[in-house]
């Protein structure tokens, strides 16, 4: 942990931790300090220079400048006021005069440092250089007559997001005339420079990024260079009512902005234009920002179709619903459960709270002990049973931003090849193991970070088992003496000289293999290799995901787990497999499957409540819903209604049958009844950050702790590993529910997904036969996929995927060609 120290700026003295950039220090302490290029958990580049500060005495950056006990921090002197106004005429030159309609006008940053420092004339100009706009993808959009070249979209790009897709390119401007470099401030002439020079690209050379559409790049762009293809000329940012929410999509349960206005003069009722976020603190998914518009439109309440719907809850003997649902939601369907007798089946849920409950007899605590903002500060993280890549985007932002901040080392686990995650970093290992093995990753990681003496006696002979010796021939480098016949020039005479010139040496010694390597196919080096990875690692966390809830040996997986959280000092989060997993899980009592007449709640059923539109009645989507959803960092946060809606919610069937309250947020409180959750009102719940970066969004879950069982973890079964042709369950990036996929930017199609030589093989379309049913489908080649599992994805309700899968998340089946 980093310490406290005290420095003055100005001449006032401010607390800050010991290590962290001037900038930061400023900016939590309410000091304003300029910074374009900047961006709060990513590494400086000192691309605008316009930080620049006195510390000390000495001029220095401050977004790269850490700050020392005692330092003095002059944020504003003539000199340094003289080289900002510089830089931002610089900047000005040739930058299109179209402020009235670009996108950016009104937020942008080019306007507001020009107005702060005081630029009203132009110093400097140089011929302009023609750059066409164009389409990165089938969401970005780049105006590179607009662009400052700040590198923001390409730090946030490689540092948070991992796909380092875009980079600095050749602009082919006019070279500044070198004599500026004697006449204008250093700081302003350097940063011109290379503006002159250069340019955003993507890293491919293809002209179209291959990337995974998140759309983070344009959030942090400064001006109006990068923006939504959907947004572009669509409306005034000054226009738009920002509605505070959370992401209805997957569990990170991201803080957006739902950007509002009137659709137009014709049509008064409101339209999502947009989806902002706090970007120096939170990343959003390709899902968050442009998965917005899945509202369900209704004229107004449908009598007839109520009716009919409190007549199927009377009669019902189970309700199946899924995970988009809030935390108010899952307490109406608890409570008409308690009151009727009915089962209350969710599939995603059901298997995480299962899980849960088996953690938490030997943890002694009803949920695990940190949260993905413990894992973004340490420098060694660990991933089992999550396709990073696809299941839950803060996971794989926090596991590459480990590597690329901390200067980071990582494991991951999964059976599904990606060639994306070795690309994190240089210190990242790969471990692509036969589906059924997590036992055996699990027992690894306690072998190799446990101290023998804070495990059971029982447990430590068991992994000695897997240790052998061995002998391997290695190549060394070797000096060896040689005499060689030297010839004086001078005097002509010989002499023999003798002197140690390098050789390579084959060489064998004794090595200790380890089976559980082996076994999850790790390489022969890997000892060496780990060796290397731990150096000057101090914290350590772990990432584990549904793979392990579904898994047949989910206990003893739950029973592991909380020994290595006990006995390896990591931090240990898990990701819940669905927008709301986590809430419904510590809500509900569920039942694993259903019986009799089942209502369904955007999940088939006899009858079905919808929000998609395509139902018995029609309910309310989460962007019409005011409540509360539980996020993977045990946070209970606050969403608002951004749409309106006309129709009937659960509330008003819960109202009909005895149960209902006046409001569906009046239930937000009575949450208090389940154990974690505390009694607020909703409208007391904030939702926002501090300056400093801290979360204010609703209220952290109780962690109540309980009396530890002794759960020992049983020997793995290496039978468990699947061979064979195996579908695996899981999502293309950026689908996630139903809503992800109504909405209209979002493109990743239903289809059965396959790395491009197991998709070649396979032809067009398949059948899957998984014993208890077929599915039809599309092949979609995945460029980033490796190896022979095939994906399935879970985002259309409609397939009842679930079912088909049963209780697990790779299944043996057959696949035909069609």
């Amino acid at each position: 942990m980093s310490n406290e120290i005290t420095i003055k700026i100005d001449g006032i003295e401010y607390k800050t931790q010991e290590g962290e950039y001037i900038l930061n220090a400023a900016r939590a302490n309410d000091i304003f300090i300029p910074a374009i290029c900047y961006l709060t958990r990513c590494s400086p580049t000192l691309a605008c220079r316009i930080c620049l500060v006195e510390a000390d005495g000495k001029r220095v950056y401050a977004c790269n400048a850490k700050v020392k006990d005692g330092m003095e921090v002059t944020t504003s002197t003539e000199e340094i006021l003289e080289e900002r106004r510089a830089i931002m005429e610089v900047y000005d030159v040739n930058h299109p005069l179209q402020c009235g309609v670009c996108d950016q006008s009104g937020e942008c940053e080019l306007q507001n440092y020009t107005l702060e420092l005081g630029v009203d004339s132009q110093s400097y100009m140089i011929p302009d250089t023609k750059r066409e706009a164009t389409d990165w993808s089938s969401v970005l959009h780049y105006d590179p007559g607009l662009c400052i070249v700040c590198e923001r979209c390409t730090t946030v790009c490689k540092d948070m997001i991992g796909d380092a897709a875009i980079k600095t390119g050749p602009r082919g401007g006019t070279a500044l005339d070198k004599g500026l470099k004697d006449t204008m401030p250093k700081d302003a002439y350097a940063m011109w420079n290379k503006l002159q020079k250069s340019v955003i690209v993507p890293s491919n050379g293809t002209g179209q990024t291959d990337c995974s559409d998140c759309g983070e790049c344009v959030a942090v762009c400064p001006v109006g260079a990068l923006v939504s293809r959907d947004f572009v000329y669509t409306t005034n940012a000054w226009d738009l009512k920002r509605i505070p929410a959370t992401c209805a999509h997957c569990s990170s349960g991201c803080q957006i902005y739902y950007e509002t206005k009137p659709t137009s003069i014709e049509d008064s009722s409101e339209k999502i234009y947009r989806v902002t976020n706090e970007w120096n603190y939170v990343s959003l998914c390709g899902a968050g920002r442009f998965g917005y518009d899945f509202e369900n439109r209704v004229e107004g309440k449908d009598s007839e179709a109520f009716g009919s719907a409190v007549a199927a809850l009377k009669k019902a003997e189970t309700i199946r619903f899924n995970s988009v649902i809030s935390n108010e939601e899952a307490l109406m369907l608890q409570t008409f459960k308690e009151k009727r007798g009915v089962k209350l089946v969710n599939q995603d849920a059901y298997a995480f709270q299962k899980f849960l409950k088996a953690y938490s007899r030997p943890a002694g605590k009803l949920l695990y002990g940190s949260d993905f903002k413990e894992v973004m500060k340490s420098d060694f993280v660990i991933s089992v049973g999550s396709a990073l890549r696809n299941d839950n985007p803060n996971a794989r932002y926090a596991f590459n931003n480990v590597q690329k901040m901390n200067k980071g080392a990582g494991l991951y686990f999964h059976p599904v090849g990606d060639t994306l995650v070795p690309t994190f970093g240089k210190n990242v290992e790969c471990f692509a193991h036969k589906p059924g093995l997590e036992e055996a990753a699990l027992y690894l990681i306690l072998d190799l970070f446990a101290k023998k003496e804070d495990l059971p006696e029982k447990v430590v002979s068991y992994l000695d088992g897997f240790h052998s010796k061995g002998r391997k021939t290695i190549k060394e480098r070797v000096m060896e003496s040689i005499t060689e016949t030297v010839v004086d020039k001078e005097t002509g005479n010989a002499k023999e000289v003798t002197k140690k010139v390098p050789k390579m040496v084959e060489k064998e010694v004794e090595v200790e293999n380890n089976a559980l390597v082996t076994l999850l196919g790790g390489s022969d080096s890997f000892a060496d290799t780990f060796e290397k990875m731990m150096k000057k690692k101090e914290r350590f966390s772990l990432i584990v995901g549904e793979d392990l809830y579904f898994h047949p040996k989910a206990e003893n997986l739950a029973a592991l787990l909380a020994m290595i959280e006990s006995t390896c000092g990591m931090e240990v989060v898990m990701v819940p497999p669905k927008t709301n997993s986590l809430g419904v899980a510590l809500i509900c009592d569920l039942d694993e499957s259903p019986a009799g007449y089942t209502v369904g709640y955007n999940e088939p059923g006899d009858f079905v409540l919808s929000a998609l539109g395509d139902g018995d009645l029609d309910m309310p989507a989460m962007n019409q819903q005011e409540g509360t959803l539980t996020n993977m960092n045990k946070q209970v946060t606050p969403t608002n209604a951004a749409l309106e809606y006309h129709g009937y919610e659960l509330n008003d069937l819960m109202s009909a049958v005895g149960l209902g309250r006046h409001l569906t947020v009046d239930w937000t409180p009575a949450l208090a009844e389940k154990r974690g959750f505390q009694a607020f009102a909703f409208d007391d719940l904030p939702n926002g950050y501090s300056n400093s970066g801290e979360e204010q969004r609703g209220y952290a879950l109780k962690n109540p702790g309980k009396r530890a069982g002794n759960n020992m973890p049983q020997a793995f079964d290496e039978d468990m590993a699947l061979d064979g042709e195996i579908a695996y369950r899981c999502n293309p990036q950026r689908q996630f529910n139903d809503f992800s996929d109504k909405a209209h930017q979002i493109f990743e199609t239903f289809a059965l997904y396959a790395s491009p030589e197991r998709a070649e093989a396979l032809g067009e379309k398949v059948e899957v036969d998984f014993g208890s049913g077929t599915l039809a489908c599309s092949v979609v080649a995945d460029e980033r996929m490796e190896g022979d599992i095939v994906k399935i994805p879970d985002f259309k309700s409609s397939k009842d995927i679930y079912t088909l899968f049963g209780r697990d998340r790779y299944k043996n089946v057959t696949i035909r060609k069609v």
